[in-house]
């Protein structure tokens, strides 16, 4: 299926001081305008961003590396805004509390749990005060801050690829293309699992807004948009999208806006937002030449946070070392992001 567009642009703010390799996760707090980024080099920064009359800048505030500068690979926030909790090479979930500084600028954020194997993703469960995160050892794990022993354990059916939580619903995307829908008002309950309508390899995964279903990117440029009713399955499709000519990229990340529109960001380089409900193609950026690794609205909606950095996904072998990492603030007018109904 096809999606009609529309296209501006302006010059994207470009964050200083954005680390010295892939940045591998971009996470705003829900409270204020604090943008966290997750990278390669194993460090966790944080910047007070500024935004008035569409003018914006951010200040670098602070940050904190995992042990031994492995590879930090995900980050999430506390619904309060006090705590990040990150995870990564290094095996461990980690907590920082902002504005607490370790002693010692080579001392990790405080360990609050572990998997046996590296974590690829990580959620805060806003109804239990839980931390979830996702390991390639096949296992979810939720974490009480205080206690050094999950409080609950999920055998996944595969390496947790994503996890996405937004209120009570939590998808899961696995190695294999399983997914897995939960309920996590209370104790998580499985409420639905199947295979991905895509047909390559799983790269992210995004609950809607209002929790009634998620979208699922694959390394094939194309998007699934699922719902988790049954009444509306009639509903679900999938569309193409990062692709140039005949070449095919990655969708690397999908970040919901307030509204219920989308941003999808693709290993070509391109920006997008999307309307699912009108089916229709918002917004094009200007390709950025690297990929864009990954992305995330804040919570107002009116900022937009990208990285253009190398995704990994070839290996080393494709690491240019001395290529910048950069990440940029897009601001979001309304018009921008909105749904458009039909003409």
């Amino acid at each position: 299926m096809a999606f009609s567009s529309a296209s501006s642009d302006r010059p994207d703010y470009n964050v200083p001081q954005a680390g010295n390799d892939g940045i591998s996760s971009l996470t705003w707090s829900p409270t204020a305008n604090i943008l966290i980024s997750t990278n390669w080099d194993g460090g966790v920064r944080c910047w007070e961003v500024q935004e008035q009359m569409g003018q914006v800048q951010a200040i670098p505030k602070a940050q904190v590396n995992h042990e031994n500068n492995a590879p930090v690979l995900c980050s999430t926030f506390s619904p309060d805004g006090s705590t990040v909790f990150t995870a990564g090479a290094d095996k461990a979930v980690r907590m920082w509390k902002l504005g607490q500084q370790p002693a010692n600028p080579n001392t990790p954020p405080q360990q609050i749990g572990a998997h046996t194997q590296p974590i690829k993703s990580i959620g805060f469960l806003p109804s239990t005060n839980l931390i979830v995160s996702g390991g390639w050892d096949n296992k979810l794990n939720f974490w009480d801050a205080r206690t050094p022993n999950p409080v609950g354990v999920i055998d996944l059916p595969e390496r947790c690829y994503d996890l996405d939580v937004r209120g009570n619903a939590m998808a899961v995307a696995t190695a294999q293309k399983h997914i897995l829908v939960y309920d996590v008002t209370n104790q998580p309950r499985e409420h639905m699992r199947k295979e991905s309508p895509l047909k390559y390899q799983t790269r992210c995964i995004s609950c809607f807004p209002d929790m009634t279903g998620f979208a699922v990117g694959s390394i094939e440029g194309r998007v699934g948009i699922q719902y988790n009713n049954k009444a509306q399955e009639k509903n679900n499709f999938a569309f193409k999208c990062h692709r140039q000519d005949s070449n095919v990229f990655a969708v690397n990340a999908i970040a919901f806006h307030p509204f219920g529109t989308f941003a999808t960001v693709g290993a070509d380089g391109v920006v997008t937002f999307w309307d699912k409900d009108n089916k229709q193609k918002l917004k094009g950026f200007s390709p950025k030449g690297k990929p864009i690794s990954c992305a995330n609205f804040n919570a107002q909606g009116n900022l937009f946070a990208y990285a253009a950095s190398y995704d990994w996904s070839k290996g080393s072998s494709f690491y240019s070392q001395g290529t910048p990492n950069e990440i940029y603030l897009h601001f979001t007018p309304e018009d921008e992001i909105k749904p458009k109904k039909k003409r």
